[in-house]
């Protein structure tokens, strides 16, 4: 099952408490404070992992939670700082505020590791308190707790070249004839019920990736079809293909729609390169020899001339008049080397034009995650005045 849309509850540890301690030991009188220090709260981490395709686990998992760090201990021994909760993506996900929609990470730099929520800090134990005035402090610190957010997980695939059109108009052929994927290809519409990914070597050495998404059709702003839910995928990409089947009654009315559709979802799709295709190119043929029986009488001639030019209209292909970059036909082949070292062309001006480092790094929201953690977190106490936030404790101290 493809997911490609996720809402789950992340939580850090919170920071451990220090102690309150004081030494003991023979004949060491007076042995002062020597509690330790709380362990810090574990972080959220996200990680993109290139073996996966899909938030499928996130489906049964909605809850993750890092683990508290360990109170602080005696003899100035600082408590074990919790586990953090590694959270395993699929690369190209973005990872939103649930509430605001804000976005906080975009992992697109595999096997990186990204805090979304750092820890609590471990308080300190009262061996930092003590002053000459208050050799036998009797408090330490809490620890800060962790930081809780709702967030949305929204995979955009990392494709080079996005396939754009009507539904049958032979987009899955297409990628199934560049390239090793193999996506459903049927005679009937939407047999593309989510996005597929091939890689297109167009050179020795030189390859790209290409997206194929379910077809739009008029009204799909709307929610009519599939609606605009998959165009999210194409969203990376540096280059569309406008797919047109070179048998459709309007392709110039089609190649519009299909800009309109974009941009009902995001304007800045219509400002990518694009290429206008028609395919299905084998169709072109002429027109169909009139039936043997088509001359019965003259009665009957004006009807039959009739059907036959309905015959003619509806089943002759012929090259339409619009602007187009190439003609091909997915099926034999025929112009598809071409169409493929052009694109990959494309791509490379592209990759060139916007200076794309392949060691990419990921996108973190600082400004908005560190008011999230100020939001969730108390300031720590630093001296005798700040009281209020200390841990008092009935223990004797030793005598002074």
């Amino acid at each position: 099952m493809f997911i490609d849309y996720a809402k789950i509850h992340v939580k850090s540890g919170n920071g451990g408490p220090g102690s309150t301690s004081f030494h003991r030991a023979k004949f060491v009188p007076k042995g002062g404070p020597d509690g330790g220090d709380g362990g810090r709260g574990g972080d959220v981490v996200f990680k993109a992992d290139p073996s996966l395709n899909t938030l499928q686990d996130f489906k049964y998992v909605r809850k993750y939670a890092a683990k508290d760090g360990n109170p602080g201990r005696s003899n100035r021994c600082s408590g074990k700082s919790g586990n953090p909760v590694v959270i395993r993506v699929p690369l190209g996900t973005v990872v939103k505020d649930a509430a605001t929609g804000t976005l906080l990470l975009d992992l697109v730099a595999p096997g990186v590791e990204t805090v979304l929520l750092p820890g609590g800090i471990g308080g300190r134990g009262n061996v930092h308190f003590a002053t000459p005035t208050n050799r036998a402090p009797r408090y330490a610190q809490p620890g800060i707790p962790g930081s809780s957010l709702s967030i949305i997980l929204e995979l955009k695939s990392m494709a080079d070249v996005g396939l754009v059109g009507l539904p049958n108009a032979g987009k899955s052929t297409l990628l199934a004839s560049v390239s090793a994927a193999r996506p459903k290809v049927a005679d009937y519409p939407f047999t593309t019920l989510q996005p597929q990914l091939g890689i297109v070597e167009y050179a020795p050495y030189k390859n790209f990736v290409m997206a194929d998404i379910p077809g739009l059709i008029e009204g799909a702003h709307e929610g009519k079809g599939l609606g605009h839910y998959f165009l999210r995928h194409i969203e990376r990409t540096s280059l569309l293909l406008y797919l047109i089947d070179v048998s459709d009654r309007d392709p110039a009315a089609t190649l519009a729609l299909l800009r309109s559709e974009l941009s009902s979802h995001d304007r800045e799709l219509l400002r990518k390169p694009s290429l206008a295709v028609l395919n299905k190119s084998d169709l072109i043929t002429s027109a169909p020899q009139q039936p043997s029986h088509a001359a019965t009488s003259d009665t009957d001639s004006g009807s039959v001339d009739g059907d036959a030019n309905l015959l003619q209209d509806d089943w002759s292909v012929k090259l339409p008049e619009m602007e187009y970059d190439f003609l091909i036909s997915a099926a034999t082949q025929n112009g598809v080397k071409q169409l493929m070292q052009k694109v990959g062309n494309l791509v490379e001006q592209e990759r060139a034009k916007l200076d794309i480092d392949y060691n990419r790094q990921n996108y973190v929201n600082q400004k908005f995650l560190a008011s999230v953690i100020s939001r969730d977190s108390t300031e720590p106490v630093t001296s005798d005045a700040a009281g209020g936030s200390s841990q008092e404790v009935d223990e004797n101290p030793v005598d002074k």
